[in-house]
């Protein structure tokens, strides 16, 4: 009850000035908003109101202290350590300098947007109001028992009075008028406390909630059980309001409109002599008004028991049924030469003049109240049809016209020869004389569908048609003289609406297509494109100054003079217009409001008059509410991975923030300090640092980055207001995100060292890589070289020394022994041939390639081509190649190593051993290869197996080489006169390791070419 009843003072701030409220116009009239504890925006009642330097809205509840920057209200927390005197605030004052009062039921604190001070002479006092007077000193009123105090505060000193109860149980309200006085409005009455002594006016026994000035300047006094007062020399009158009412607060806005807060009726405005309500049933949050303020843009804001509410001006005015409408479902509207505008609706005909309407119904002379189209003629005759007939004023009353039954009226035009025409359902009607000439049949222009636009040509004579199907054609004479469809370029889409424009020009409008310009048969189209905000045009017209308004499914557009001549020279340039949409009062609709005509029209006074459909629209080109005041922009708060790193408290930007490494998602919010429209302002925001351009965004104030790396950032934002007014400075926040040990220059230094030396480890190991390659295929070579030293050393060197020693012994047999010489010649001669033969076969030997056939193939035709040597012999052997198990495919260079072994071991038996059978056994085991040569010949001397080799002979080594090299086994059996075996096994990860097990992985394959 305490909370409700107590009369707190008007709150006093400097501020700068933008654009006020129009105080012609009905609180209706306003664009209203409400903010309600029902939709969770706070809880409890809103107390007091006050708006710091920085464009921020402080809202004091019973709650605490929220801090609304018109989209978002924040809980204000001071910093840690500080507290406020209570959870109730209930006085808020913006000093001077940027100081925030902030007084509770609990005492008084100053927020200096660092930290809070306390005041201790109000230490548990209720402070009630709080003002600045003009000279800077800080005032404030309190209630306490026995006796509440004014106390005033200058220059970090207290003063207080009222300690001897003069004041009561309290003070209340304090305000200053212009002259500098200053008033307390106590229990015990009403003082004028300065300048000069103080001074008492007696009031009824009960609290004063507010002060203000009335109209001719006197005070006026707010006592809600009393009503109204004002203060007339000694005593008070009653101040004339309609009704009886329960004044609470009271606010003289800079456009002197008095706001009168009620405890039950919501708000009461007087302004120009009139006075017009607002309450619940409006639309307004509460009944009980606990405060108004307006702010440095000229908004009113009102403080009630369900919420909080604003009140700002529109470009656009409003004009219905509560502003003396017949009716809010329009149907036509037309400015006549005396400045009145007509406008017709469906319970009647208005006739607004001045602020002032006139209704005309049935019992006006009208055929019924449902109006359709209205027109005034060249004679000054208002003409209206309805669905029952047509009729035109004359004396006040309106007289029917004889001849015209009922019908449906789109349109009327007149021309300049007093021909009246009508467009109907079914077709054009003509009159003159007041009275029904003929009645043309669409069918006969060559249309199935009405016109659902008509308009007289003055200058040339004839009447422009725009139908509902699309196209417009030109009709003078009695005969279509031209038309224009989609087909000659015209815009698409059903005609809306006519114009000719000051050049004679013809503006099409249509539902879909854009508006296209019609000038001597040529035809240009503006289309979003261009930059309309949609295709669905309603209507356009000309204003005085030239430029153009349209109104769209989007929007109300207008487009200056210049930039449309711009257009008309290039039609495929990009238009720069200024959009009004639903946020600014314009009733949007997606197609036409109504059937009948006019739907727009310009008054004498300038201003552009629309029908909605529901209710009539009116703007002012040349006294458009434009906000001047630019929006302070601030960065509020920088967040990472859920965590609060900065919170704008002080108004400053730290330089200084650092965030911790390894930091995913950052968000930055942000604000625009416009409380005018909050919705449409626009932001431009970029981080240095990470972004390369402006990011554009409207009524967005967050923003999110993930995984920026660690560096020193920059966060800019600017914005403008609902106006397009910038504020270019904006604010800005550096900051930087500290590196993890792995993001240092010292750990990527380590890992570029780490890296080189990987890689100098890798070329190293390349190197010795192809070092061993080199060494083995070096090894190879000498082996080969060592092979063939020996195959020359056991055939060639061997042959032809024996044959020196044929020839040696023949030359010493000459001359005395002759026939002796003749045989050892012919011993040397044969000697020669095997000899050569043998290096034939050697050599062939050499120039066998890796094997490219299977090896059981090879050995067979090996065996063969050593049999095929020996024929004739008498020791000619029979050869025999065995297999077992499952063939599998041998590596080519292994093939080719066991295929020389095999070899050697075979000629050696075909040439040394007298066998009459050789036999080569192949064996795939799954664990090993096996290969067996076996023969019955006369064995080996055993004194060859001890020493492993025949003297200055070099086949067995050889073969032990070859088998060792790649991992074989090799093994000899051998017993004079019961033959030779010879057994070579390799393992199967050798045998069959590249056809059929998997070769481990290496960095680098070495590829060797075999010589």
């Amino acid at each position: 009850m305490l909370r409700i009843a107590i009369v707190v003072g008007v709150l006093v701030a400097g501020c700068s000035c933008g654009f006020a409220l129009n105080p012609s116009l009905d609180i209706s009239q306003y664009a209203h908003t409400a903010w309600t504890v029902r939709d969770g925006f706070f809880k409890g009642a809103i107390y007091t109101i006050a708006q710091t330097p920085d464009g921020y809205l402080w809202l004091g509840t019973e709650f605490g202290l929220f801090r609304f920057d018109g989209v978002r209200s924040v809980p204000w927390e001071p910093p840690a350590g500080q507290h406020l005197p209570g959870t109730d605030v209930y006085a808020l004052l913006a000093a001077h300098d940027g100081a925030l009062w902030i007084g509770t039921f609990a005492g008084l604190v100053t927020w200096s947007g660092a930290r809070l001070t306390p005041h201790r002479d109000f230490d548990g006092q209720f402070v009630t109001s709080l003002l600045q007077d003009h000279e800077g000193t800080v005032w404030a009123g309190t209630l306490a028992s026995p006796a509440g105090r004014l106390c005033a505060m200058r220059s970090g000193s207290t003063q207080c009075y009222g300690g001897d109860g003069i004041f009561g149980r309290g003070v209340f309200s304090l305000y200053e008028d212009k002259s500098g006085n200053l008033w307390a409005g106590a229990q015990s009455g009403l003082w004028r406390w300065k300048p000069g002594p103080p001074r008492r006016y007696v009031t009824p026994p009960t609290e004063i909630n507010d002060l203000e000035t009335g109209d001719d300047g006197r005070l006026l006094i707010s006592m809600h059980e009393i009503g109204l007062r004002q203060l007339a020399g000694e005593s008070l009158e009653e101040y004339p309001i309609p009704g009886a009412v329960h004044p609470n607060k009271l606010l003289r806005d800079r456009d002197g409109a008095l706001w009168i807060g009620t405890v039950d009726r919501g708000i009461i405005r007087v302004h120009d002599g009139r006075t017009d309500t607002f309450s619940r049933p409006d639309g307004l949050s509460g009944d009980v008004i606990f405060r108004f303020f307006e702010d440095r843009e000229g908004s009113v804001w009102a403080a009630t028991s369900g919420g909080l509410d604003r009140f700002r001006e529109l470009p656009f005015t409003t004009i219905s049924e509560k502003e003396g409408l017949s009716s809010d479902a329009t149907q036509s509207v037309f400015a006549a030469t005396d400045g009145s505008v007509w406008i017709g609706a469906q319970r009647g005909l208005t006739r607004w003049k001045n602020g002032r309407t006139t209704v005309f119904r049935k019992p006006t002379g009208l055929p019924d109240d449902m109006l359709q189209s209205v027109y005034q003629d060249d004679g000054g005759r208002i003409w209206a049809s309805t669905p029952h007939g047509l009729a035109y004023l004359q004396d006040g009353r309106f007289v029917p016209v004889t001849g015209v039954g009922s019908g449906d009226v789109h349109f009327i035009a007149g021309d300049k020869a007093g021909n009246l025409w009508l467009s109907e359902d079914h077709g054009l009607w003509h009159l003159r004389e007041r009275r029904l000439v003929e009645q043309i049949p669409w069918s006969e222009l060559g249309r199935h569908e009405y016109a659902s636009v008509i308009v007289a040509d003055r200058e040339q004579g004839g009447l422009w048609l725009g139908f509902w199907d699309g196209g417009v054609s030109y009709f003078k004479d009695r005969q279509l003289r031209a038309s224009y469809t989609a087909g000659n370029g015209l815009a698409e889409g059903k005609v809306a609406g006519l114009q000719l424009d000051r050049d004679s020009a013809l503006w099409v409008a249509t539902e879909g297509g854009g508006v296209s310009r019609l000038k001597d048969g040529h035809i240009a189209t503006l289309t979003s494109r261009n930059g309309l905000p949609c295709d669905e045009v309603h209507w356009t017209i000309e204003d005085d100054d030239g430029s153009f308004w349209l109104y769209t499914a989007c929007g109300l557009v207008r487009i200056v003079r210049t930039e449309l001549d711009a257009w008309i020279a290039d039609p495929t340039r990009r238009v720069e217009m200024t959009v009004w949409d639903a946020s600014d009062g314009v009733r949007l609709r997606s197609s036409v409001a109504t059937g009948h005509g006019p739907r727009v029209v310009k008054s004498t006074d300038g201003k552009l008059w629309y029908v909605t459909g529901d209710g009539v629209q009116v703007i002012d080109p040349h006294h458009l509410a434009i906000n001047t005041v630019p929006a302070p922009v601030r960065v509020e708060q920088i967040s990472a991975d859920h965590k609060i790193y900065w919170q704008n408290l002080t108004g400053a930007a730290n330089s200084n923030l650092h965030l911790l490494p390894r930091v995913h998602d950052l968000r930055i919010d942000y604000t625009a300090l416009s409380l005018v429209a909050p919705e449409k302002v626009h932001f431009k925001y970029k981080l240095e640092g990470q972004d390369q351009d402006w990011k554009e965004v409207i009524d967005d104030r967050q923003v999110e980055y993930t995984n920026l790396p660690p560096r020193h950032y920059r966060f800019r934002v600017i914005a403008c207001n609902n106006s397009g007014l910038w504020n270019e400075t904006g604010d800005a926040l550096a900051f930087s995100i500290d590196p993890a040990f792995y993001q240092t220059n010292g750990f990527r230094a380590l890992c570029a060292a780490a890296f080189l030396a990987l890689l100098w480890m890798a070329h190293q190991f390349r190197l010795r890589q192809l070092q061993r390659a080199f060494n083995m295929r070096l090894e190879e070579r000498i082996a080969e070289r060592t092979r063939i030293a020996r195959e020359l050393h056991d055939t060639l060197l061997q042959s032809f020394q024996g044959l020196m020693f044929s020839f040696q012994a023949a030359r010493n047999l000459l001359p005395e022994r002759t026939e002796e010489a003749i045989r050892t010649l012919d011993g040397a001669i044969r000697k020669g041939d095997e000899a050569v033969a043998e290096g034939r076969d050697a050599i062939q030997n050499l120039r066998l390639g890796p094997a490219q056939s299977r090896l059981e193939d090879l050995l067979t035709a090996t065996g063969q081509e050593l049999r095929d040597a020996q024929d004739g012999n008498s020791h000619s052997a029979v050869f025999q190649v065995t297999m077992e198990g499952q063939p599998r495919t041998l590596p080519p260079l292994l093939q080719d190593e066991i295929y020389r072994i095999a070899r050697e071991v075979l000629r050696n038996a075909f040439q040394h051993a007298c066998a009459s059978r050789i036999e080569a056994a192949i064996q795939y085991d799954p664990d090993l290869f096996r290969l067996r040569i076996r023969d019955d010949g006369k064995g080996i001397d055993p004194a060859f197996l001890r020493d492993g080799a025949r003297a200055r002979h070099w086949g067995l080594p050889g073969i032990r080489e070859r088998a060792k090299r790649f991992g074989a086994r090799l093994a000899l059996w051998s017993e004079s006169g019961a033959g030779t075996e010879v057994e070579l096994t390799v393992p199967a990860s050798v045998a069959y390791a590249e056809s059929h097990v998997r070769r481990p992985f290496r960095f680098f394959r070495i590829k060797t070419k075999t010589s």
